[in-house]
C-alpha cells in the first residue's frame, strides 16, 4: 500500500526533497506545505505556514499522512516533533530541545567542549563592551557568530578589527537578528564541506559529502548568504578524512546528546572545515543543508522514503549512491542578501535539461513563475566529474538568466576544486 506523505518549507531543499520521495515505489500523494511555483508541479500544495503547527498536525491527521518530512529549521526549533509526536504522528525531524544544537550556537559549542569535539576556540557574549574588548585583544582576523537563528547570514568571518566591532554593533546593539548573544571564534582556515547524516540516537547513517558556497559573489567575496551554489562529491575529502569526521565527530556528537538526554533524530548536519588535514567543527544544523540536499538527493540511488522509515525505526540500511558527480548553481535577485525585488518573470525554465529546484518563486495572476525571494532557483547537472558537471551547470543556467532580467549567479562554483 503506498503511502501519503507531506513535506513542511517552500525552498530548493523541500523541492529535492520532494523528488526524492516521488521517486519511491512507497509513495502515493505527497503533499507540501506551502509549496512553491516549481513544488507545486510535483506536490499537492497544502497552503498552511510552516510556523502554524496545530493545523499541520491536523491536516497530517485528516489526510492520513504516513510520514511529515520537515525540511527549514524555524518549526523544528518551534518544537513541531514534539507535537506531532505527541498527537501520535510519524515525523523526521529532531525535537525542539535536540534542535538547539542549531537554533543555539552557545548551546552546540559548549556540547562540544564537555565531549572533545574538535572545534574553534570560542567565548560567548550578551554584552558589546565585553565582546569587544575581547575581540580587540584577539587577533585581526575573527569570526563572529549570532547565537540564534539568522537563515544562514548570522554569521561574520571578520578580517580585521573594524569588521569585528561592526558586527558586534550589529547583532548587540542594532538586534539585527533579535535579541540575543554572539559566539566569537577564532579563525580556522582550511576548505569546508558538509557532512549531512541521518540519525537516531546513537545510530548514524551518512550521506555523501557536498560543498557549500557561501559567499555572494565570484571569487568568494560579497557578503554570506544562504549558499550560492554546491557539489557532491567533493574530491578533496578522501576516505580517510570522512570517516575521521565520522569518528571523531558525527558518532560523538549523537552519543553526546544521548548521554545528555536531548537524543537526535532527523538530519544533523556538520559543516566542517579541514584544518591541518583534520576535521574540526565550524556549525551544526538540525536539518538537510540548503544547497546541498539539491546535489546529494538526486545522487541517490536507494529508495528515500524507505531510508527514512529504516532510519525512524532503528534498522540497519546501507545507503547507495550513483558515481557522478552533481554539481547546482543557484539563480539569485539582483541585491541578494540585501534589498530585491520581487515579482520578476523567470524565463526559459522549459529549455533546461536538467533537473532545476525552485528556491524562491510563485505564480502570478496571468500563471507566469516569477520570483518570491532573494535564491530565486538551483539549476543542477550531473556529469562523470566535477569540471564537466560544472560545465554542463552554467549551459544550463544561461539558458534562464540569458532571458530573464534581474538576476545573478556565481560563475565560479566548483571552479577552483576543478582545477586541482
Amino acid at each position: 500500500m503506498k503511502q501519503n506523505v507531506l513535506v513542511i518549507g517552500s525552498g530548493g531543499r523541500e523541492h529535492a526533497i520532494v523528488d526524492a520521495l516521488k521517486r519511491s515505489e512507497s509513495v502515493g500523494r505527497v503533499y507540501c506545505a506551502p509549496g512553491n511555483a516549481g513544488i507545486n508541479m510535483q506536490a499537492t500544495p497544502v497552503e498552511i505556514a510552516v510556523t502554524d503547527i496545530d493545523n499541520l498536525a491536523r491536516f497530517a491527521t485528516d489526510a492520513s499522512v504516513a510520514l511529515t518530512v520537515v525540511g527549514p529549521e524555524v518549526p523544528l526549533a518551534n518544537g513541531i516533533v514534539d507535537e506531532f509526536r505527541k498527537r501520535g504522528l510519524r515525523i523526521f525531524g529532531p525535537t525542539k530541545a535536540a534542535a538547539q544544537i542549531e537554533s543555539s550556537k552557545a548551546f552546540a559549542k559548549e556540547l562540544m567542549a564537555r565531549h572533545n569535539i574538535p572545534t574553534a576556540a570560542s567565548r560567548t557574549f550578551e554584552e558589546f563592551q565585553p565582546a569587544l574588548d575581547y575581540v580587540l585583544a584577539g587577533p585581526e582576523q575573527i569570526v563572529i557568530k549570532y547565537d540564534g537563528l539568522a537563515a544562514g547570514k548570522g554569521v561574520v568571518v571578520a578580517q580585521n578589527h573594524t569588521e569585528a566591532e561592526a558586527a558586534l554593533r550589529n547583532m548587540l546593539l542594532d538586534d539585527e537578528f533579535g535579541k540575543g548573544r554572539v559566539v566569537v571564534e577564532e579563525f580556522l582556515d582550511g576548505p569546508e564541506f558538509s557532512f549531512m547524516c541521518l540519525v537516531n540516537g546513537a545510530k548514524v547513517y551518512p550521506l555523501a559529502i557536498a560543498r557549500d558556497h557561501k559567499r555572494a559573489y565570484d571569487n568568494d567575496r560579497g557578503p554570506n548568504t544562504g549558499g550560492m551554489g554546491a557539489y557532491s562529491p567533493v574530491p578533496f575529502v578522501t576516505d580517510e578524512i570522512r570517516q575521521a569526521a565520522l569518528d571523531t565527530i558525527l558518532r560523538p556528537v549523537a552519543q553526546a546528546m544521548v548521554d545528555e538526554g536531548t537524543p537526535f533524530s532527523g538530519v544533523l548536519y556538520g559543516g566542517l572545515i579541514l584544518n591541518n588535514g583534520m576535521p574540526k567543527v565550524i556549525e551544526f544544523n538540525a536539518r538537510f543543508g540548503d544547497p546541498e540536499t539539491e546535489v546529494v538527493l538526486p545522487r541517490m540511488e536507494s529508495d528515500f522514503y524507505n531510508v527514512l522509515e529504516a532510519v525512524i525505526d532503528g534498522r540497519d540500511c546501507e545507503i547507495r549512491w550513483k558515481p557522478e558527480t552533481r554539481l547546482g548553481i543557484v539563480l539569485a535577485a539582483d541585491g541578494y542578501p540585501g534589498t530585491y525585488a520581487k515579482g520578476l518573470r523567470i524565463n526559459g525554465l522549459d529549455k533546461v535539461d536538467d533537473k532545476v529546484y525552485h528556491m524562491g518563486t510563485r505564480l502570478d495572476n496571468d500563471g507566469n513563475i516569477v520570483s518570491a525571494g532573494g535564491r530565486v532557483l538551483m539549476v543542477t547537472a550531473g556529469a562523470d566529474n566535477l569540471t564537466q558537471a560544472r560545465k554542463q551547470a552554467l549551459k544550463e543556467i544561461h539558458k534562464i538568466a540569458d532571458c530573464s532580467e534581474g538576476f545573478f549567479f556565481r560563475s565560479d562554483i566548483g571552479v577552483k576544486e576543478s582545477a586541482e
